[in-house]
């Protein structure tokens, strides 16, 4: 059988590495962003162990079932595939040390394509670089995670709550806090369904409306991660649509914060979600935190909720904003929507495209969440946001460069209004240029300054050497 082999080198000390695989949220943590793969069931690092999932193999999602073989801890597992899209696939990870602070994993695959004699001629155009572009983003992917648990290791691991955990950034988030060693607690509706990486996650249950706690405790978490709400882009706008967007956000904020009041151990980090829509839609004018509020719907709904959560300071809780940009990730967010557009050469500006989008790699925004969390200087307001926010038509284009296809065919405002409504005059067409003053300044950095390196990494377009 072909056989690919692969050597990854991480300044982490082997036992770290190894912890980190062996993580309960390590399986999304590692999966490229741009595969829409889809977990159904999350194995251990145990012998006969199963990892079910999806994968997306153009309009076909085949089921791909793996075990875990002569898994010794610390050192080596194997995992053959059961089911799949693949004629044979065997992978063993053996994990090296290569110094105190250093290690590698060498990765080798035994493997073969469905009907192998007679397809076996087209792997370099199917298979071998979507393997080498699955391995770089793995193995900045761990490097990265460990590179920002090490920063504060020196501080002792929190008991952490996380509202909206099923999101887009929560799944993330959890799975990052958990191979950080953190105790994750999610705090869900009755009717909220886990990820199966989540089934064995505690939970507390209460109704988000009523602020009645159904099941578990509030008391004694150390930090408070409140991100629940519903999607602002999913659906068009009326006036039903509206008042579920702002009911979902300040409702639950306003409860929570009552509920600290009663406890015993309150936490000591409250962080609760925002947006850049704070400050409404201000053309070219660069925006920081100590820019004044904007207009419109989605800065008034942003502003209460932020005063929501403002009575908290009150009760001696750190409290800090995640004043949130556009989520750049083929996962969910803006960009999702636009892959298709795009990639059938009908990319292009939208409205005039001068609207700014000051956006985010998702990963990014995980860090940024956990640095300030992690660092008790850090309060109030702060922009998560990349320091370079771009017009609206450079994003397109530079979306199109990554993924080879023309840049030519803008949408004119009108017609994106009758399509969509309200929601195109606030989401496509107006913008903000935010800056994220505060964040570096509290000694955050960042792993995508600029656009291009953040979707050719998130899309799986990385240019690698030969």
């Amino acid at each position: 059988m072909p056989e690919f082999s692969h050597v990854a080198s991480y300044n982490a000390p082997v036992e770290n590495v190894w912890a980190w695989y062996d993580s309960p949220g390590a399986f999304r943590r590692i999966m490229p962003e741009w595969e829409g793969i889809r977990p159904i069931e999350a194995g251990a690092l145990v012998n006969d162990a199963t990892t079910r999932f999806r994968v997306q193999l153009g309009p076909l999602r085949p089921m791909w079932v793996a075990r875990h073989y002569d898994v010794v801890a610390g050192e080596v597992f194997n995992d053959v595939m059961e089911k799949g899209p693949f004629g044979a696939w065997d992978h063993e990870h053996r994990f090296v040390s290569t110094g105190p602070e250093t290690s590698e994993i060498h990765d080798t695959i035994q493997w073969k394509l469905p009907f192998h004699p007679l397809t076996f001629w087209t792997a370099p155009f199917t298979v071998k670089g979507r393997m080498n572009q699955m391995f770089a983003y793995r193995t900045q992917r761990v490097q990265e995670d460990l590179k920002r648990i090490a920063m504060y290791s020196e501080q002792p691991k929190q008991r952490v709550l996380v509202s909206g955990s099923t999101g887009l950034i929560g799944m993330q988030l959890c799975a990052f806090l958990q191979a950080a060693g953190h105790q994750i607690t999610r705090l869900i509706r009755p009717e909220t369904t886990l990820p199966p990486d989540a089934r064995n996650d505690a939970c507390v249950k209460w109704n988000d409306q009523t602020g009645e706690v159904l099941e578990g405790s509030l008391e004694g978490f150390d930090t408070v991660i409140h991100l629940a709400g519903a999607g602002i882009g999913d659906k068009r706008w009326n006036a039903k649509r509206k008042a579920l967007l702002k009911s979902s956000r300040i409702v639950p904020t306003e409860h929570l914060v009552r509920l600290f009041g009663t406890l015993d151990e309150p936490p000591k980090t409250f962080m609760s979600g925002s947006a850049v829509g704070f400050y409404g839609d201000r053309k070219e004018e660069s925006l920081t935190e100590d820019s004044p509020s904007g207009l419109g719907f989605l800065s008034e709904m942003a502003q209460a909720w932020e005063a929501a959560a403002a009575p908290a300071q009150k009760l001696g809780i750190r409290t800090v904003w995640l004043r949130t940009g556009i989520i750049t990730t083929p996962m969910g967010g803006a960009l999702k929507p636009m892959l298709l557009p795009t990639l059938m050469g009908a990319g292009g500006p939208l409205g005039g495209g001068r609207q700014y989008i000051s956006w985010i790699s998702l990963h990014d925004h995980i860090y940024a969440t956990y640095h300030l969390m992690m660092t008790p200087s850090c309060e109030g307001p702060y922009n998560l946001t990349a320091p370079d926010p771009v017009p609206q038509k450079r994003y397109a284009k530079t979306l199109a460069k990554v993924l080879l296809r023309p840049w030519f065919a803008p949408a004119p405002g009108f017609v994106l209004k009758i399509m969509f409504g309200e929601l195109a005059q606030a989401l496509l067409l107006e913008g903000q240029r935010v800056q994220p003053k505060r964040l570096l300044e509290s000694g955050f950095t960042f792993q995508h300054e600029g656009l291009e390196s953040c979707l050719r990494q998130c899309l799986g377009k990385q240019k690698l050497p030969k």
